[in-house]
């Protein structure tokens, strides 16, 4: 398994993927899947997304296919700069349970460590889902609150935990 920094090259595969995520977890991200095939020229934003100044998203690859993404996202206003969000992380089905959640992650929290700013990272994880919350507790993120249907999907609530690493 390879773990590198995607490119805004990378932007197809990272699309076909996140397109795959929604479709199988929707519970896990905001936005939905019907929302998702009507953007339009969505390759073009991700690879946009890819370049920007703060954004620094991780592929997992296995044999030159994408299997895996996290995304490390610093906040941009000058009060707001000493935190980070990690995002739209998904591992394909077929990989789970082999640490390929745990090398991106950690990649990821290595990078806001090199970056003198950052001081903090945040991230939401739906409440069912006790594989994600068993990773982040274990690389020392702390659960700081809840909030209570957070999301809606087909008439069902989902709660979301945030939780939060300090790293400096």
């Amino acid at each position: 398994m390879e773990i590198r920094l995607l490119k805004p090259s990378d932007a197809k595969r990272y699309w076909d993927l996140r397109l795959e995520a929604l479709k199988l977890n929707p519970e896990a991200f905001a936005t939905n899947y019907e929302e998702a095939v009507r953007r339009e020229n969505p390759v073009q934003s991700v690879a946009k997304n890819l370049s920007n100044k703060g954004n620094f998203t991780y592929g997992a690859f296995n044999n030159g296919e994408l299997m895996g993404v996290v995304t490390l996202l610093q906040e941009t206003q000058l009060n707001l700069r000493h935190k980070a969000n990690i995002l739209a992380m998904y591992v394909n089905p077929d990989i789970r349970g082999l640490g390929v959640g745990k090398e991106l992650l950690t990649e990821a929290i290595n990078k806001a460590k090199t970056i003198e700013t950052i001081e903090k990272l945040n991230l939401t994880v739906v409440t069912t889902n006790e594989k994600a919350k068993k990773l982040y507790t274990k690389l020392g993120f702390k659960v700081i609150g809840l909030e209570e249907k957070a999301l809606k999907i087909s008439g069902k609530y989902y709660n979301e935990e945030f939780l939060s690493l300090m790293i400096k």
